[in-house]
């Protein structure tokens, strides 16, 4: 129901009227659930009935993490009511303080989520539209062919930005650390650069459609983005640990300690917690914790930040390989058990996050590592989800099953850098 939804200044009339209409982009695009493999199917599964978290197996793939080079490692669920902490290493290599479910971190760019539903948001006041050229709003700013909905898909063909900022990581990281960027400079960044893909076409993951989604919520809303998230998502979510602190440095509160690995073989862990994201901002700088997202994601699968047609809109999926899509701001990965989940991954320097939920909502999980730049640790919380949503299988299946092929995972920044 639209009186359900939260969110400020939300039009009634408009957003019941975008109820009776789906466009007819949202039934015919790329897919619209699981890549055409049955979306009935992975909503049963996300029931109830659904099997219980393994969380042995969680618990499993969390001490893959820190073998693998993670001081730390998180993951909450949150499963109809119950709710699940599991926690591995340590928060802080200095004093060795363990790290906990319920240390605050930066999500990287699950962040892309939060400024998605703010625009969506603002298509369902009649504010924007999807379809219409970026240009329409920032004139002059980009290729006149790219729309708001190819931005928030990553089918503009923008240049990636990152790729040349983080190409080397650490002295990448100290050169921006506490620079201060406007929009409009990471913009220019990327427009030194042809485009990627025609836009439209097909799928080019790039942190600058999500700057010019900055721009965008603050051109018409008048507010930073900051603001809008705090009015829009943080206060009516009652989400307690969730900040947008750009251009601060700090992470307010108790949090864990970020740590970034370098390029150099063997070389030492770098203290990457204090920075002002400004790289990121609507990109990739929000603070969060584990409950936090959980309650996001499921308040978003639910339906209580967006009318029925703006989350039709999100959950038109452009392939991204042979399990994942990508909709608006928002992840689709399909498991090894026929089940769909719904999120998004981040990257920030000194974190990886996975946060994602089921299609009804229902069950949720958080899982970080507090470590970046190393691919053995971020290839490990795939695992967290198979955990969580597939349970444990059954001891038959498990020994005869052949190994699941998946593509290795590449980093939300510099996605362009293949990172051992």
């Amino acid at each position: 129901m639209v009186s359900g939804m939260v969110g400020r200044g939300t039009a009634l009339g408009a957003a019941l009227l975008s109820l009776l209409v789906v466009p007819a982009h949202a039934a015919s695009g790329p897919d619209t659930d699981r890549g055409g493999k049955g979306a009935g199917t992975a909503s049963a599964r996300n029931t109830s009935a659904a099997p219980a978290p393994d969380t042995a197996a969680l618990r499993a793939a969390l001490r893959t993490a820190l073998a693998n080079g993670a001081p730390g490692a998180m993951a909450r669920i949150d499963d109809h009511g119950t709710v699940h902490k599991i926690a591995e290493g340590i928060a802080d290599r200095g004093d060795g303080r363990a790290i906990t479910a319920d240390d605050r971190f930066r999500i990287g760019s699950v962040s892309k989520t939060f400024s998605a539903v703010v625009l969506l948001q603002l298509v369902d006041e009649g504010r924007l539209s999807l379809d219409a050229p970026v240009n329409t709003y920032l004139p002059g700013l980009i290729d006149s062919r790219i729309t708001v909905r190819h931005l928030l898909s990553h089918r503009s063909g923008l240049y990636d930005y990152t790729n040349d900022l983080f190409a080397r990581t650490v002295p990448g990281f100290e050169a921006v650390r506490n620079r201060v960027f406007t929009y409009r400079e990471l913009v220019d960044l990327s427009l030194a650069k042809p485009l990627q893909v025609t836009p439209g076409t097909s799928y080019s993951y790039s942190n600058t459609n999500f700057a010019v989604a900055g721009m965008l919520i603050e051109k018409i809303t008048g507010d930073t983005v900051g603001e809008e998230f705090r009015d829009r998502i943080i206060e009516p979510l009652k989400l307690r640990d969730t900040f947008y602190v750009h251009p601060a440095t700090a992470i307010p509160g108790r949090h864990a300690k970020g740590y970034l690995r370098p390029d150099e073989a063997g070389g030492a862990l770098v203290d990457s917690t204090r920075q002002t994201v400004s790289w990121g901002q609507s990109a990739g700088a929000v603070i969060s914790g584990t409950r936090d997202l959980n309650t996001f994601l499921s308040a978003l699968l639910r339906g209580e930040l967006l009318s029925s047609a703006r989350l039709a809109d999100m959950r038109t999926w452009t392939p991204v390989n042979a399990t994942q899509g990508y909709g608006l701001g928002l992840r689709r990965r399909d498991l090894s058990c026929g089940v769909s989940v719904y999120g998004h991954t981040g990257t920030v320097q000194g974190y990886y996050t996975f946060a994602f939920t089921s299609a009804d909502g229902k069950r949720s999980v958080t899982s970080v590592a507090n470590v970046s730049n190393t691919g053995a640790v971020l290839n490990t919380l795939p695992r967290t989800l198979e955990a969580t949503f597939c349970g444990t299988p059954p001891a038959a299946a498990a020994r005869s099953a052949a190994p699941r092929q998946t593509a290795p995972e590449r980093e939300d920044i510099a996605p362009d850098v293949v990172r051992d």
